[in-house]
């Protein structure tokens, strides 16, 4: 799995209005395959923040995996994506988050209902399929 770039959001008041910032930073090094947008963005409370995530590994790399971190808190997953298939939020709310995967190498995610909550760092992953179905199982009957 890769994780090589983050999304930061986080919120401050602005003459009564409260903003959320969008950022990204990139944390890996040597070799930049995943790739996320845009890189500073402002919205409101109540509104909507969409992100986008690509890469350039090799087309095997359909599955893509959205993250928050909180401060102060471990990362946690929000939403499994694949490519041709549905999106698993596993217990993530569907009103707050949607994400949508229409191409092997981009995917993206809105953060619907923006609240001061909201803050944190949203990393985007990907990984290689792998069907664990086509392994042969052997078993013996008496």
């Amino acid at each position: 799995m890769h994780i090589d770039t983050t999304h930061k959001i986080a919120g401050e008041g602005l003459l009564r209005q409260e903003v959320i910032n969008i950022a990204t930073a990139t944390i890996c090094c040597q070799s930049q395959d995943v790739f996320q947008q845009p890189e500073i963005r402002w919205s409101y409370v109540y509104k909507a923040a969409h992100m986008n995530c690509s890469h350039n590994k090799d087309k095997g790399h359909s599955q893509m995996y959205w993250y928050i971190q909180r401060p102060g808190e471990t990362m946690r997953l929000i939403v499994y994506t694949v490519f041709g298939g549905k999106s698993d939020y596993g217990g993530a709310p569907e009103n707050k988050y949607s994400a949508s995967k229409e191409a092997i190498e981009n995917g993206a995610l809105t953060v619907n209902d923006l609240q001061q909550n909201d803050s944190g760092v949203y990393f985007c992953a990907v990984s290689k399929h792998s069907d664990v179905r086509s392994r042969r199982s052997c078993t013996k009957t008496a």
